[in-house]
């Protein structure tokens, strides 16, 4: 039997990508990549339902985490002394942190990050512009990067998520199906957009709790009024031009939503903080409290998860506070046990986690870490207040950015190094990847539209190394 056209099409392609991705690496070289009509970039498009995208905020020192076989002066605490086997990026010591590690924590499946090791991947070479001079080590311009794309970016990067998959919840409304958008946790920055985009921003969640959506206001009122509004409403939209009724639209639609999502926003599991023995998903929330702590961090986390349950593709929300100019030597190993907590926890509710699509969320999910910038100490294993600081090297340049999940460990990352930095200077020696291809990419992998958000950025090939 021959294969048909179409059939040997989609090989052909598949191939060329794979291709592309080999070609990029040898070269080692950022490029341009040239956008084609086609929206499918990379072979594992569409392959992640939910993504948890974690900022280290004030600017992580990568190297003393994620990329620690380098010199003391960007790692000085050193490599951790035992881990997981396979795994050849530079875990470093402060990986070992684990003071949270009791008996009943064991019990449950949580181990140390250095057992985990080979199911992280490692991108060592990450930069907000490959083609710069020098690093962005400016706080307000590298977050904007990191949540935008761009300096003074008008559209952050949950809203183009929002945006690219407007129609799958469009196809869910149609069949009276809540699938809840992205949401931001404590973070109003990742909920930027405006014009024909200000209906996708994200909602921005303060607190754990949606008390105030267990209500319908519009449910309260007799017939004639809903109707009496919903005219109003629709008179007022059609007096404006067509390019001004963009708010009037993402005023409706987000009402429409609040009624729409009252039902799932008063359910049992999303409230977080109940001690509840039921098991939704085959976890419950006294099992997700024990695992992830009750500061804000898990949380956040723990919303997170109740949250995927309601068809969510995506939560972005902050960790730990980095920026230490000072006191970096005393402070950091304290900050890193809050973070390998996390690490630690995701592995373990993930993987128990059942998801309604078959398999665990760990299958379907993809979790990556990252932060504005890297941190520097000029040369020098702390600077003169036992910190670290930003300034346009190689160490504030690069964000060594870990990523965990079932797609990375199915297609044979989890361990790896997707490039390579010199120890003695960290000139690297591998893939640099822009910070843009790298949201294109994550975009990718959720199915989404992303063509028009970044149009002359080729996506990085780290879903199908």
């Amino acid at each position: 039997m021959t294969e048909s056209k179409e059939t040997r099409l989609k090989l052909d392609r598949r191939a060329f990508l794979k291709g592309v991705g080999a070609v990029a690496a040898a070269a080692a070289v950022p490029h341009v990549w040239i956008p084609k009509t086609a929206l499918a970039a990379t072979p594992t498009r569409g392959a992640v339902k939910h993504l948890i995208y974690v900022r280290l905020s004030g600017g992580f020192r990568f190297t003393a985490a994620f990329n620690g076989a380098v010199a003391a002066e960007f790692n000085p605490f050193g490599l951790a002394d035992n881990v997981a086997s396979g795994t050849e990026w530079g875990a470093a010591k402060l990986l070992e942190q684990a003071s949270w590690l009791d008996e009943r924590r064991r019990e449950l499946g949580m181990k140390r990050v250095t057992e985990i090791t080979n199911q992280i991947a490692v991108l060592p070479c990450v930069d907000h512009e490959p083609l710069a001079a020098r690093a962005d080590g400016n706080h307000e311009t590298g977050l904007e990067r990191f949540l935008t794309g761009y300096v003074g970016g008008p559209t952050s990067f949950l809203t183009m998520i929002n945006y690219g998959l407007r129609d799958k919840y469009e196809a869910a409304r149609l069949e009276n199906r809540v699938m809840l958008p992205a949401f931001t946790l404590d973070d109003a920055g990742m909920s930027v957009g405006s014009g024909k985009y200000a209906a996708h921003r994200p909602a921005v969640m303060q607190g754990d709790g949606f008390d105030r959506f267990g209500f319908n206001t519009g449910s309260s009122l007799p017939a004639w009024a809903q109707k009496m509004t919903l005219n109003a409403d629709a008179r007022m939209r059609e007096r404006l031009h067509p390019e001004a009724r963009a708010g009037v639209e993402a005023y409706v639609q987000t009402r429409e939503a609040t009624e729409a999502y009252s039902a799932v926003f008063n359910d049992d599991a999303l409230k977080i903080r109940n001690n509840s023995d039921a098991l939704v998903d085959n976890i419950s929330n006294r099992q997700l409290a024990e695992i992830f702590g009750d500061d804000r961090v898990g949380r956040n986390i723990r919303l997170t998860l109740r949250l995927f349950h309601f068809g969510c593709p995506a939560v972005f929300f902050n960790q730990g506070s980095y920026d230490y100019h000072s006191g970096e030597e005393a402070a950091l190993p304290g900050q890193m046990n809050g973070l390998n907590r996390l690490i630690s926890g995701l592995e373990v509710a993930l993987k128990k986690m059942t998801h309604p699509s078959g398999g665990s969320y760990w299958d379907h999910t993809l979790v990556v870490f990252g932060s504005e910038f890297g941190r520097t100490a000029r040369g020098s294993r702390f600077n003169s207040a036992r910190g670290s600081d930003h300034a346009g090297d190689y160490a504030t340049r690069w964000m060594s950015m870990p990523m965990m999940g079932g797609l990375v460990t199915a297609t044979g990352m989890g361990g790896r190094s997707l490039g390579e930095t010199r120890g003695t200077d960290l000139k690297p020696l591998g893939e640099v990847y822009g910070y843009r291809s790298l949201l294109k990419t994550l975009m990718d992998g959720l199915g989404c539209d992303h063509l028009e958000f970044f149009p002359a950025d080729r996506p990085a090939p780290v879903l199908n190394h």
